[in-house]
Formats: C-alpha cells, structure tokens, sequence
C-alpha cells in the first residue's frame, strides 16, 4: 500500500527535514479511460463521493430545470465547493436571481467563510454569517430552482425527494455502479462507492468536455471549472492551484476526506484520488504522485509549491509531505 510521509525536521533549518517520520497516511488512486481501469495503485477502497459529486449533482439540477442557458460562470459556482469570498456570494446569487428564487430558501447550513480574510470583513462590518456562505451554496441553488420549478416541495435534501432520487439514478449510470447513500455536511446525500466507479464518472465528465453539444451538459460544466477554477474553489486552495499549474485543459475537484478528483478530457481519462485517513494536509502529495505516474507531461510541480511543507504558527518550514 503506497503512503504519504509527514516528514518532520530537526533543528537544523530547511536542509535538515527528514529527521522524523511523524504520520503515515495510506492512499490509492485509479484512472479510467473509455470505461476501463487503465492505471492502478493501493486498494480500489469504497469511500463517500463528498463534494467531489458536485458536477454530476449540478447537472441533473440542469436536466430538472430543461437545461436553461447559464454563464459559465454560474456552472463554475454550481459545482464549487467555494471559500465564501465576495465573488463566491455574487455568483451565488446571480444563480438565484436567474431562476427567481429566494436566498432564505438556501438549506445548506450557515458556517463562516473557508477564506479567513472574508470572514474577518464580515465581523467588522457587523455582518453575519449566512447560508450563501457555505461552501457548499452554490449546489444548493441550483437544487433549489429545480425543485421550485418542477413544484416539488422546496426542501430538496431527503433522499426521497424527487431531486435527490434523480440525482442517485443518474450517479448509479455514469459510474456503473449502485451506490450507498449516505448524509453529507451540507444536508443532501452523498454517495458510498469503491475509487473506481469515481473515477469512472470523472472519466464520463472528461469525454464529454471533447463533445460538442452533448446532452448532459456534464462537458459544459466541466469547462466551466477549467476555466474558472478560483469561482468552483478558493484563494489558495488545492484544486484551484492545481488547475492553474495544468500544461493541458483539466477540471479538479476536492472532497472532504481526502477525495480528490480530475477530469483529463485530452487523454479522455478520469483520476480519482483517496488518502484513507482522511487528512486533507496530506492529499497534495498524493495528487502530485498520482498525475505524475497516470498523466506525465499533464501537469508541472511548481517550485516551492506551498501544499507539500508543514509549517509552524509563525510560517517556519518544520517539515514536508512525500510519498514513501
């Protein structure tokens, strides 16, 4: 089973950090391509989908609402797990004011901004934290206009509502498998499955960004997060920095967990990435290895990239992230 080495250093300075290994995290990860598991390692492990789902659940919020014609823009924040930033909120309620629906009617749960700096704003201008600020409330307006628009009651988390058990059929189809619903942090389902089925539905996403005018509108929403990686994520955050350093067109989504995921459209592959402890410091290290050995040439490490260090209150390097 492959593992990532929290390494922790001496006293020595930066040339001194492989004093110690601290933590041991196994992971595994599996690429698909034309429905076919084409590289391998670790254990095709069963794991909750988490946010990393988000472009399949937006895109049957799309097929409820007839598919209307959206910025792309809009796409990006619908499947975002975003940091709460000021243009997060714009976007998020550009999505409500398109379909006419109210910011109240928003059921993801109210946590302050992902951005720290956001955050702060709001506590000196005296403003509270609200629905919209969830990382998660852009899924959730797009599932709101849904359910208001085909009638359904507008309390579109349980499982049983109309919404979710779409969106759990069209789950069991583009990734060949029957998944296990359980809840996740923002109120509607999520889904247990093994990495290979994951990856499977980031494949089905990849092939359909090469295809013009598909029907899912699965390849629009992935360009969207291609092209606008800050909106589906976050001022120095994982996902975005990964899209940014692409030497080819990709889509990236984090999960909480330790889930991460990317659609390749030009090697018509998916990836789908699982540190099994759930640490979210370690994942970068894993998603490095892992485009490294499935994707050569997809992507550049940049020097210095600051989501492999381990660092102390003050900013000191204290240590680093590699695989062992």
């Amino acid at each position: 089973m492959p593992e990532i080495l929290q390494m922790r250093g001496g006293l020595g300075g930066a040339e001194d950090l492989d004093t110690c290994v601290e933590a041991r995290h196994p992971w595994s990860a599996i690429a698909v391509r034309d429905g076919r598991v084409v590289w391998q390692t670790g254990d095709d492990v069963w794991t909750t989908w988490r946010s990393a789902a988000k472009p399949l659940q937006l895109a049957c919020s799309l097929e409820m609402l007839g598919y209307p014609k959206v910025r792309s823009e809009e796409l990006a924040i619908g499947a975002a797990s975003h940091s709460g930033e000021p243009e997060h909120v714009h976007w998020v309620r550009e999505v409500l004011a398109r379909f006419d629906v109210a910011e109240r009617g928003l059921l993801c749960g109210t946590h302050p901004p992902v951005h720290v700096a956001s955050a702060e704003q709001l506590l000196r201008q005296n403003k509270e934290f609200l629905p919209i600020h969830n990382n998660c409330s852009g899924k959730h307006a797009f599932m709101l206009a849904a359910a208001a628009r085909r009638g359904w009651d507008v309390d579109y988390r349980p499982p049983e509502h109309p919404l979710q058990r779409l969106i759990a059929e069209r789950v069991a189809e583009w990734t060949a498998a029957s998944p296990k619903l359980a809840l996740d942090g923002c109120g509607v389902p999520t889904f247990c499955l093994p990495l290979s089925a994951i990856a499977h539905g980031w494949w089905r996403m990849a092939r359909a960004m090469e295809t013009a005018d598909e029907p899912t509108r699965l390849g629009a929403i992935g360009r969207a997060m291609a092209e606008f990686p800050q909106l589906t994520s976050g001022t120095d955050r994982l996902d975005a920095s990964v899209v940014r350093h692409a030497r080819e067109p990709m889509a990236a989504k984090v999960g909480a967990q330790g889930v991460f995921c990317i659609a390749l459209p030009k090697r018509d592959m998916g990836l789908a990435i699982k540190v099994h402890s759930g640490d979210s410091d370690a994942l970068p290290a894993a998603v490095v290895e892992a485009l490294r050995m499935a994707a050569g040439q997809a992507w550049q490490l940049p020097l210095n990239w600051r989501f492999l260090d381990v660092r102390n209150v003050v900013g000191r390097l204290a240590g680093r992230y590699v695989v062992g």
